[in-house]
Formats: structure tokens, sequence, C-alpha cells
């Protein structure tokens, strides 16, 4: 069973998620919380696997029950808000997912799906093995886009290809496109380099996508990724390329 503390300090939210925890039979609730104080001493006392953790509480809020109880001790973590705001700061906190309030059952569903996968994969503590991408991120390996009028997260090891989409940057990760608020050339400054390169002045790459590289006449070419998508590249960003080629 996966011990879950459900932390809110509105009643109905805590309602509305105890019900959604209802169907799962292999989800436990062993608590609720209704303010910061009382959810770092139930955290303590309960020891739960999961907890599902509002941000805008009175006098200490979702953050602060982290720093009360540190990243490293914290169990797996399912922001709940009313705000995507927040989505940054959430997951720089190491949390597993960041669910938007009102949500639907569909979405919860895939919450519950990711926290099973995490556990069974032997993650579900803190301190568990980091995966190579977020590792060359510093520990951050994860971006916050928005897809279906929602904040949603898009893992680095996800992300096929990324283009540019006028003041966005559109973010193509296992079929599914999402939209991220940021350019690219903010992206490509941020995003390791061992593992995505700029291509053109309007696609930036994952290298290990890489399944074909054709060379044009002029130094420029074209290459195929893995999930079936022909890019051009420039000469002036054929460099990457080579280099990845050569490893």
């Amino acid at each position: 069973m996966i011990r879950t503390l459900i932390i809110d300090d509105e009643p109905l939210a805590r309602r509305a998620v105890r019900q959604s925890l209802a169907g799962p039979d292999d989800f436990e609730v062993v608590g609720e919380a209704g303010h910061g104080a009382e959810a770092v001493a139930a955290i303590g006392t309960l020891r739960p696997d999961l907890v599902f953790l509002d941000v805008q509480m009175p006098e200490m809020d979702g953050f602060g029950v982290i720093e009360a109880i540190g990243v490293d001790a914290m169990p797996l973590t399912v922001f709940v808000t009313a705000f995507d705001v927040y989505a940054v700061r959430a997951f720089e906190a190491e949390a597993l997912d960041y669910l938007l309030k009102p949500f639907d059952d569909q979405r919860f569903a895939r919450v519950i799906e990711r926290v099973r996968r995490h556990i069974d994969t032997g993650d579900g503590q803190r301190g568990g093995q980091r995966d190579g991408m977020r590792s060359l991120l510093g520990g951050q390996g994860r971006l916050v886009a928005r897809g279906n009028g929602a904040a949603q997260l898009v893992r680095l090891d996800e992300i096929d290809w990324i283009s540019a989409a006028g003041d966005y940057a559109e973010v193509h990760a296992g079929g599914r496109s999402l939209l991220i608020h940021e350019s690219l050339t903010s992206l490509e400054a941020r995003l390791p380099h061992a593992a995505f390169a700029r291509i053109h002045r309007a696609a930036i790459v994952r290298l290990d996508r890489l399944v074909e590289v054709r060379p044009g006449t002029h130094g420029d070419g074209s290459v195929r990724l893995a999930c079936g998508a022909e890019l051009r590249f420039s000469r002036r960003y054929r460099e990457p390329i080579d280099g990845y080629l050569t490893r």
C-alpha cells in the first residue's frame, strides 16, 4: 500500500483528493492536515510514502513545509494548487507532479500512474539515484510547459526537439507538443549542452535522438530523429552535430 497524507487548508479540496483516491486499491489515506504546522507534525508521526501538498496555506505554506522537513527527508510530493505560477519553484523542490485545481479524473489518473512508476522503479524516496539528464542540469531535470489549459511537466529525457513559435518555444516530446513562454536562446543557455544542441535558428534537438544526418552542398543539411521528424540544420550550427557523431 502507498501510504498517503493529504495536506490542504480547504476541507472541500481535501475531500476531492480523498474521493479521487477511493478508486485505486493500492493507495491508503493515512491522514489529513489543514495547515503547515499540522502537516509537519503529521509527516513526522505518520511517515507517509506520498503527500498531496497544497501550496497556499495560512502561516506556513507548502514550501515552508518542505523547508521544515528538508527536501531529502520529504515523502514523494504532489503539489496541489489553483495557480500555475508556482510550478517552477515546485520542481526545484523536486516535486513529482503539479496538480492544478480543479482537476478531472483523467488528470488525477495520470498522477496516480506517475506515482506508481516512480515507486516501482525504486525512486520513491528522496536521495534515490537521479538520471543522467537531471545530473547534467544540476538537479533540475524538467521543464514546465502549458498544454490543455494547464501547467504540465516535461522531463528532459522525454524531449525529442524544440522549435521556435513566436514568443514561445514549442516542445515536442513523445508525440505531444507543449508551449513554453521562453525563447529558444534562453532555453539553449540552460539546457545541458552535452545532451541538446541548437541546429538552426528555429530548432534545438536532443542529440541522442538523431538517427540520420544528410549533409547538403554548402555545409548545411538535414537530420532525421527517432520520432520521425525531419529538420534542417544550418552551417552556422553544424559543429555540435559533427561533435556528437565523432564521440
